[in-house]
């Protein structure tokens, strides 16, 4: 049988409760414990009637001061709607240059358009628009269709290589894979390119392989290798590669062709939102 008793070293009374020789004392709560207790317990008898608290068969009690926590969001989205409205109409009356030179209506298409580009288009092109391998960075001024506002606007209208009837195309051929050429002329293409891009080559290959991209490349990339925007054609001469610079990635590409698809959103996003978001995307981009 258990039984209350003072604890000889502390003189506190005991529970009368013990377990394998250990005694537990009977010590009150510390009072700053019990005002907290009870100050919740106040608390939450105001709450239950003051506020919808109680959740019943049919539904739940209302509370004296008619709160809705539904109600409010519904009111402050149906408020976010008339403003994006009556701004969206704005979008839709101006022209790009125009959204671009008004401060206020800039900034309302930058804010549309990161959210658009953080749902729709940071999957590829990464949360800060840099790219990574395969997809474009767009945060430089290297633009294979344009970097002006209205050639990114028609872009992200039409696609790239997309289902749209005017989507942009074009075509790197897969010169191995479809036997355009053998696997020499392959290799001393690459050291081609290699030297297009300033860096250092082997001679030999680069003048076998000049008449082989006079013939095959410079129709879509240019004698000289500038590309051409009209049609899409990289730049070989500069430091920015889609697939990779090294020696291999560079013969990958010749070999197989890589070609990316870039969807057109005319068809996902109203007029008002692909006009949103090319601004976002040029004034973020260091579009031309």
């Amino acid at each position: 049988m258990s039984k209350r008793e003072a604890d000889e070293v502390t003189g506190v009374e005991t529970t009368g409760h013990e377990w394998d020789g250990i005694k537990e004392l009977d010590n009150p709560l510390p009072r700053w414990w019990l005002y907290i207790f009870w100050a919740t317990v106040v608390f939450s008898a105001v709450y239950w009637v003051l506020m919808p608290a109680w959740p019943g068969i049919s539904g739940y009690t209302k509370g004296t001061r008619g709160h809705s926590d539904r109600a409010q969001v519904a009111q402050q989205l149906e408020a976010l709607k008339d403003l994006r409205g009556a701004e969206a109409a704005r979008l839709t009356r101006a022209s790009l240059q125009e959204i671009e030179s008004d401060p206020e209506l800039q900034e309302y298409a930058l804010t549309v358009g990161q959210s658009v580009f953080g749902d729709n288009c940071a999957t590829c092109h990464g949360t800060g628009g840099a790219g990574a391998k395969g997809y474009p960075n767009l945060r430089d001024d290297v633009w294979l269709w344009g970097g002006s506002l209205d050639e990114i606007h028609h872009t992200l209208q039409v696609g790239v290589r997309s289902d749209h009837p005017e989507a942009r195309f074009s075509q790197m051929p897969a010169f191995g894979r479809d036997q355009m050429l053998n696997a020499g002329q392959i290799s001393d293409l690459t050291e081609y390119v290699v030297r297009l891009s300033g860096r250092e080559a082997d001679a030999a290959a680069v003048g076998r392989a000049a008449p082989i991209f006079a013939e095959q490349c410079a129709s879509c990339h240019g004698l000289t290798g500038q590309g051409d925007k009209a049609q899409g054609a990289p730049n070989l001469t500069d430091a920015e590669w889609l697939y990779g610079s090294s020696r291999e990635e560079i013969r990958t590409q010749i070999w197989s062709g890589r070609n990316g698809v870039m969807p057109a959103w005319s068809g996902r996003f109203d007029p008002e939102t692909l006009k949103a978001l090319a601004v976002y995307v040029h004034a973020n981009a260091g579009g031309q």
